[in-house]
C-alpha cells in the first residue's frame, strides 16, 4: 500500500496504531483491496518521496468496507454517484506492525534479481496505491530492510 509520507507516513501510522485505507480511487486497486483477509499482511510504501521505498510493515485488521470519504461532499475523494445502499469505494482497516530496520529504495527493488516479476518492479500496475505482492516477494523485501 502506497502512501506519501507528507500525507500519512509509517510514523503517522505506528502513532496512531491502526486506521482506515480510504482515498483509493482506482476500480483495480478496489477490487484488490476487497479481496484483503483480516491477518493479512502488506508492506507500507513511501510515494511521492525522495527516494520512494518500503518503510514497514501493516496488518489487515478489518476487512474492506465502504470508505466513508465517498459520500463527504467537503471531501477529494467524495463521489456524487455512492449510496449507502450502493457504494463505489470500499477500504481495509491497517494496523502498525513494524517499521523496517532500514528503508529499502526503489531503485534497490528495482536492482534485486529476486523480486524478477514483482507488479512494482516490472512497470506493470507499478502507479497503483495497492497492489498484490507474493509470498517470496514480500520476504525478499522485508529481508533487505532487516540488514
Amino acid at each position: 500500500m502506497k502512501s506519501e509520507p507528507e500525507s500519512y507516513s509509517i510514523d503517522d501510522l505506528e502513532r496512531d496504531g491502526k486506521t482506515d485505507w480510504t482515498g483509493v480511487r482506482n476500480f483495480k486497486a478496489r477490487n484488490w483491496m476487497k479481496e484483503m483477509q483480516v491477518g493479512d499482511q502488506v508492506l507500507f510504501y513511501h510515494s511521492n518521496s525522495d527516494p520512494p521505498g518500503v518503510a514497514g510493515v501493516a496488518e489487515i485488521c478489518a476487512a474492506a468496507h465502504a470508505d466513508r470519504t465517498q459520500y463527504d461532499a467537503k471531501s477529494d475523494y467524495y463521489e456524487p454517484k455512492a449510496t449507502k445502499e450502493k457504494p463505489y469505494w470500499y477500504c481495509p482497516d491497517i494496523r502498525f506492525v513494524a517499521k523496517l530496520a532500514r528503508f529499502v529504495p526503489l531503485q534497490e527493488l528495482r536492482d534485486s534479481d529476486a523480486l524478477n516479476g514483482m507488479l512494482l518492479t516490472s512497470g506493470k500496475a507499478s502507479r497503483l496505491s495497492v497492489q498484490p505482492v507474493d509470498k517470496k516477494h514480500f520476504e525478499a523485501i522485508v529481508k533487505m530492510g532487516s540488514k
